[in-house]
């Protein structure tokens, strides 16, 4: 029977009739049982899920392919799987289609890969001491440009420098929420967000380490590692503008022969925060004082969130080596901190660890999303060129045994175990993929839309 002639006993061209067949199209429940009682065959086998023939299969995954949307954002035609299409070329274009779909899955960062991305990144830190001379080299002519020696770095002076590198500056309140600033690239205008104070963030670290990613020669991050790489380097840019490093060692060494070590004074030096300039310490503090040191951002619920280490501290990890959404130890001081009666008040600790002992340094910031307590620390023997090196506080951590705090006490075990459900905070976003594209996270058309609405002002 031809395609023709069952149309006519069910009413349907043969052209549509020749859709459904090879799995091209649905058909309602009416005609298929109409085709069933022409064909004399019982429903269920028209309803098998293999096509019918080798030449079907093909023509099906065509199809389904070019519908990906992997494949409709190339902007390529579509191309019809016809008789007149050869059968090796349709294998052919099968082909490509599933490797494009191999390479879309292969680029799409997934949390465990952006760990892995950061494990490689902190070990290349801690080779060279967290220290980047080449980043220090290419802020002091910028610097001297507008005369910076030491002291905060005004706003004035940073529009100088924008200015001088060839783009202006301008503040805006529709900035897309994706991004922290945007660069319209051709007509040199950097677009920042309207200052914000209760944000608490220091608007000019966004303008540096946008200026920061032009001044380092950064080019299109080809992969989420990349672009790790170049928000380190940004960052690191950043400060080395905000504390320019003759002023800022030569402050530090004063401080190291009166043994009155502080970050806290490097941060009212230069005014600002105190996370930026204990990230700024681990920058000097090896390659010029020759203190090894370790870091840690810890938010008030006990995850790591940033960390950093080359005096030989043991961090809990995963088992691939990576620290960050770990639980700190109960017993660090960037823990116990949060149960001071002054939680923003200075605050120092030593700790026994498997490692050695430690002393630590601790100040609370408070943020929208929590407090963080922003840790620095060294080992017994280097603690002596430390302010607050005269505590009494000293606890014992035996971390990463879990008896040491990630263990209940045994009698509030016997008495609870089996009588508590916890309901768990679930953190959905580290089962995601990172968001795709050149800048994760950024959202592409909204980004070229802004741009779009501001080209009026540019060219004005």
């Amino acid at each position: 029977m031809t395609l023709a002639e069952l149309g006519e006993r069910v009413g349907c061209t043969a052209s549509h009739l020749s859709t459904i067949e090879n799995g091209r199209r649905e058909p309602r429940l009416r005609l298929l049982h109409d085709i069933a009682n022409a064909l004399s065959a019982p429903v269920a086998e028209l309803l098998q899920p293999a096509p019918p023939s080798r030449r079907a299969a093909l023509e099906i995954s065509l199809q389904h392919a070019q519908r990906d949307p992997a494949y409709l954002g190339l902007g390529l035609p579509e191309v019809r799987p016809g008789r007149r299409l050869p059968t090796d070329v349709l294998e052919a274009l099968v082909g490509l289609h599933a490797e494009l779909r191999e390479q879309v899955l292969r680029r799409a960062a997934t949390p465990e890969e952006a760990r892995r991305a950061n494990v490689e990144l902190r070990k290349r830190m801690r080779e060279r001491d967290n220290y980047y001379e080449s980043i220090e080299q290419a802020a002091r002519p910028l610097l001297d440009g507008v005369r910076h020696t030491t002291g905060p770095l005004t706003h004035q002076a940073i529009e100088s420098i924008a200015e001088n590198l060839g783009f202006t500056l301008h503040h805006v309140g529709d900035l897309p929420r994706s991004t922290r600033s945007v660069t319209d690239l051709r007509n040199r205008r950097i677009y920042l967000p309207r200052p914000n104070l209760s944000s608490g963030h220091d608007p000019r670290i966004v303008v540096l380490q946008t200026v920061g990613h032009f001044v380092l020669g950064h080019a299109d991050p080809v992969d989420y590692a990349d672009f790790l790489r170049q928000r380190v380097e940004a960052n690191y840019f950043a400060a080395a503008m905000l504390m320019p490093e003759a002023a800022a060692v030569d402050f530090l060494q004063r401080a190291k022969r009166e043994r009155d070590i502080a970050v806290e004074d490097l941060r009212d030096m230069f005014a600002v925060s105190y996370e930026t300039a204990a990230h700024r310490f681990t920058n000097l503090a090896t390659h010029h004082l020759g203190l090894p040191v370790h870091f840690m951002r810890v938010h008030e619920s006990g995850i790591i969130y940033k960390a950093y280490e080359n005096d030989g501290v043991c961090f809990p990890t995963d088992p691939i080596g990576a620290i960050e959404g770990q639980l700190g130890c109960r017993a660090w001081a960037a823990r116990t901190v949060f149960s001071s009666s002054d939680r923003f008040s200075s605050f120092a600790q030593y700790t026994d660890t498997p490692s050695g002992t430690y002393w630590c340094a601790a100040h609370v910031e408070p943020s929208l999303g929590g407090d963080y307590a922003i840790n620095v620390g060294v080992p017994y023997a280097q603690a002596k060129w430390f302010r607050g090196r005269d505590t009494t506080r000293r606890l014992r951590s035996t971390c990463p045994d879990p008896s040491c705090c990630r263990q209940p006490e045994p009698s509030l075990r016997a008495r609870w175990a089996g009588h508590a459900w916890p309901s768990a905070r679930a953190h959905s976003h580290l089962l995601a993929a990172l968001p795709p594209g050149t800048f994760p996270g950024v959202d592409e058309p909204d980004v070229y839309g802004f741009l779009e609405r501001r080209a009026s002002d540019a060219t004005g």
